[in-house]
């Protein structure tokens, strides 16, 4: 008996050591999409985040909460000074619809068919960067320009010209001083 008892011991205590056969591999963690994706990206490099921007550009703001709770003047996307002018424009209207109505990144309200078809990265030295942008939406081609700044440890959008070279910043910075004066 004695021995038996012993023998049982010694099988649990190698069964205990024993590495488990049956174990079920991890599951694969789910690849980022909507503005986490964006987020991720921009604390990369500035190409990937540009790239993030646009393939995400199409996904509609009810499939992405996180994008729709984001209150006028404080988009992660955004620096502080366009959000702090994109704030203005919104104070501004009063109630009414304000100048920045669209997605400056698909330069739309709605996207359909949207397609980045050419990118073009400059630096501007170690925290800041020029995308030209070439996508298309609705069958129709448009070309942009993104200045871009590192702030903190993520790259964000500085200002957005359109193919006719109309500046963003420019456009809400009159809005704002408008409203001042």
């Amino acid at each position: 008996m004695r021995v038996q008892a012993i023998m049982t011991a010694a099988v649990l205590a190698l069964a205990a050591c024993s590495p488990a056969e049956d174990k079920a591999p991890a599951p694969a963690e789910a690849p980022l999409a909507g503005r986490a994706a964006i987020y991720a990206a921009g604390e990369q490099n500035a190409e990937a985040f540009v790239r993030a921007l646009y393939a995400n550009a199409a996904a509609p703001l009810a499939n992405d909460p996180a994008a729709a709770s984001i209150t006028p003047g404080r988009d992660p996307l955004y620096t502080r000074t366009l959000n702090a002018l994109v704030g203005a424009d919104f104070h501004a209207a009063k109630g009414e619809v304000p100048y920045l109505n669209y997605d400056p990144i698909c330069a739309c309200q709605d996207a359909d068919g949207f397609a980045l078809t050419a990118l073009k990265m400059t630096p501007d030295g170690d925290k800041a960067a020029t995308a030209e942008v070439t996508f298309t939406n609705h069958g129709q081609t448009h070309q942009q320009t993104l200045k871009l700044v590192r702030e903190g440890p993520m790259w964000r959008i500085a200002d957005v010209i359109d193919g006719q070279g109309k500046s963003l910043h420019d456009a809400l910075m009159a809005i704002a001083e408008k409203a001042e004066g």
